[in-house]
């Protein structure tokens, strides 16, 4: 009787855990994109005779890497997105409301009568996470939650 009690409450605890979480946008690396594109002109190159293949060389060095392009806070943090975000070291969990100027007003995720202002040079850039629907914590906690009734229903049966 014991197990089951105990065996139960996992269950709870495992359905009152949250399929959301806060993940930060990957952005698109131009590095990568540039590396494959040479690796093909590097295969038609080496089908090519040697006095293309020279100036096919220096053209590539010519393209090299090019800086990331910086996306711009005020584009990413948009009204009434749910977001994390990391001021001065600090991280608040954040509903947007609306911008003014170059300050982000926004309130607690719990705390909507609380405001919050931060001005858009001390927001972290890199950290700004979405909230987002994880697939994979949900098909965890779904076959856990399953296992868990199964074994209930054995061992009451048994």
């Amino acid at each position: 009787m014991q197990k089951s009690f105990y065996l139960i409450i996992t269950i709870i605890l495992f359905s009152l855990n949250s399929c959301y979480t806060y993940q930060v946008k990957k952005k698109a690396d131009p590095a990568v994109g540039d590396q494959q594109a040479s690796k093909k002109n590097t295969d038609a190159v080496n089908a090519a005779s040697a006095p293309i293949k020279s100036s096919a060389s220096a053209s590539q060095n010519l393209n090299g890497p090019q800086p990331p392009v910086q996306i711009d806070i005020k584009e990413q943090l948009v009204p009434n997105k749910n977001v994390k975000i990391d001021v001065d070291g600090k991280s608040y969990k954040i509903i947007i409301d609306r911008w003014e100027n170059d300050s982000l007003v926004a309130h607690p995720v719990r705390q909507p009568e609380k405001i919050l202002k931060f001005h858009k040079n001390q927001i972290n850039s890199e950290k700004i996470a979405e909230k987002r629907f994880s697939q994979p914590i949900a098909d965890i906690i779904t076959i856990t939650v399953y296992a868990g009734i199964g074994v209930a229903i054995w061992s009451l049966l048994r």
